[in-house]
């Protein structure tokens, strides 16, 4: 089955373009498109969509953070993929940690690579957080964090999990077995002393993790 997708966009040629590049997609269906964040909240009502591709600066009140967390109040399981001009972490840091599974984050440029934009909707409409390529590839481990004590091949793991691969194709990147990818993310998640009792799922948590322990380079 497809995941139903809803644009919220301000610029009407970027919108249409979002759609023209989603229907190319196996798997993905556009169930609607708005321009603003009250007919985002108000659509979202009506057509039910899985994940909600929403552009942070709409010109107006509400923008697209606000929106999206008006729309999760309603329906918690949607998911959000937040696009934006601009590679600023801070702005995941606007959504409640205990609510950040279900939330992307893209840059507009990144919307060309198909691939990106696919994980980012894909993550999304499965619960975990996904970041854009250039915003990961930007950050470094702050000093004495936990961040930076892990291996530079946990590193490279992390990076990729934070990317939105899943394990086979975290495996395919690295040239290594899916086993192996597997015991590097449980030695991840003991380094950074995640469990998997806590509310927010250890994938989740461990981006969450990589995000407040990072810094722009």
């Amino acid at each position: 089955m497809s995941i139903k997708i809803m644009i919220v966009e301000d610029e009407g040629l970027f919108r249409d373009m979002l759609q023209v590049a989603l229907a190319e997609r196996d798997g993905l269906e556009v169930v609607g498109a708005v321009g603003d964040g009250v007919s985002a909240i108000r659509m979202a009502r009506e057509l039910k969509p899985e994940v909600i591709i929403m552009d942070i600066e709409l010109g107006g009140d509400p923008n697209g953070i606000e929106a999206g967390m008006a729309i999760r109040e309603e329906d918690p399981d949607v998911g959000i993929v937040l696009l934006s001009l601009h590679s600023d972490k801070e702005y995941l840091s606007m959504v409640p940690p205990e609510n950040s599974g279900g939330w992307s984050y893209l840059l507009k440029k990144s919307v060309a690579n198909l691939e990106a934009l696919t994980r980012a909707v894909e993550g999304a409409a499965s619960g975990f957080m996904v970041l854009d390529p250039a915003l990961v590839s930007s950050l470094r481990p702050r000093p004495k964090t936990r961040l930076e004590a892990l291996t530079a091949r946990q590193q490279q793991v992390l990076e990729l999990m934070a990317q939105g691969y899943n394990n086979p194709a975290i495996a395919e990147n690295l040239h290594l077995g899916v086993k192996s990818v597997e015991n590097y993310i449980n030695a991840i998640y003991q380094q950074l002393a995640i469990t998997q009792s806590e509310p927010i799922h250890p994938r989740v948590k461990a981006v969450l993790t990589y995000l407040q322990d990072s810094r722009a380079s």
